[in-house]
C-alpha cells in the first residue's frame, strides 16, 4: 500500500469514527427526550437541545471531510461506496436528532400535565424500540455487517404496531375539552417522531448493505429475511 493510500484509509477511519460518535449522540438524545416527556424533566430537555446543536455541527464536519476525500483522492469501488453511503447515514442521523428535539419541544407544550399511564407505557416502549433499532444500525455500520443490517426491516414492524397502539390509547383516554385535545395532538406527533426515528435506522441499514455488497436491498429482501 502506498503512503497516499495509507493516509487515505487513516482519514476514512477517522470519518467512520466520527459517524459512530454521531450515532451515540442521537442515542443519547432519544433517552433525554423521553425523560423530558415522561418525567417532565426540564433539565434533560435542555440537554437534548444542546446535543441537537452538537449533532448539527458534527454532521457538517463529517460532510466537509467526506467532500474533501472525494475531491482529493477520487476513490473507486468500495471506498467510493463507503463515502457516498456515509453522506446518507449522517443525514439520517441528523434527521433523527431533529426528531428528538421536536419531541422535547412537544414535552414543553405538554408541561406540567402528566400523561395517562397507558400512554406513558407505550411511549417508553417506543423509546426502547427506537433505541434498539438505531443501535443495531450503528453496530452494523461499525462492523460492516450486512446480515445485521438486513434484520432492521423486519424489526420496523414492531414500531408500526406500537404507533397504532399509541393512537388507540390516545383516543380512549382523551377528553373533548380544548386542552385535552391539544395534548392528544402533541402525543400523536410524538408517536410519529419515534416512528420516523426507527425508519431512519432502517435506511441506515440499507446504506450499510450497499456499502458491503454494492446492492441496495429491496422489499423482497426484507420479506426473505423475516422468514429465515
Amino acid at each position: 500500500m502506498t503512503e497516499t493510500r495509507k493516509a487515505f484509509h487513516e482519514e476514512l477511519n477517522d470519518v467512520r469514527n466520527d459517524v459512530t460518535r454521531l450515532g451515540a449522540m442521537v442515542l443519547e438524545s432519544i433517552q433525554g427526550a423521553t425523560a423530558a416527556l415522561l418525567e417532565r424533566d426540564l433539565t434533560a430537555g435542555e440537554q437534548v437541545l444542546r446535543v441537537g446543536r452538537d449533532i448539527d455541527a458534527l454532521r457538517h464536519k463529517i460532510e466537509e471531510h467526506v467532500f474533501y476525500l472525494l475531491a482529493q483522492q477520487q476513490p473507486l469501488a468500495v471506498d467510493l461506496r463507503t463515502l457516498v453511503s456515509i453522506l446518507r447515514v449522517i443525514n439520517e442521523l441528523e434527521l433523527s436528532g431533529h426528531l428528538m428535539v421536536n419531541t422535547t419541544r412537544a414535552s414543553r407544550r405538554l408541561y406540567p400535565h402528566e400523561l395517562e399511564p397507558k400512554v406513558r407505557g407505550i411511549i417508553d416502549r417506543m423509546r426502547e424500540q427506537a433505541t434498539v433499532q438505531l443501535r443495531v444500525a450503528m453496530d452494523a455500520f461499525a462492523d460492516l455487517d450486512a446480515t445485521r443490517a438486513a434484520a432492521l426491516g423486519d424489526m420496523n414492524g414492531i414500531m408500526d404496531d406500537l404507533q397504532k397502539d399509541l393512537f388507540r390509547a390516545i383516543l380512549s383516554t382523551s377528553k373533548t375539552e380544548e386542552p385535552a385535545l391539544q395534548q392528544a395532538v402533541q402525543m400523536a406527533l410524538v408517536g410519529r417522531f419515534f416512528e420516523r426515528t426507527a425508519d431512519h435506522a432502517v435506511t441506515i441499514g440499507e446504506r450499510v448493505t450497499f456499502m458491503v455488497t454494492g446492492q441496495m436491498p429491496t422489499s423482497d429482501d426484507y420479506a426473505s429475511a423475516s422468514t429465515e
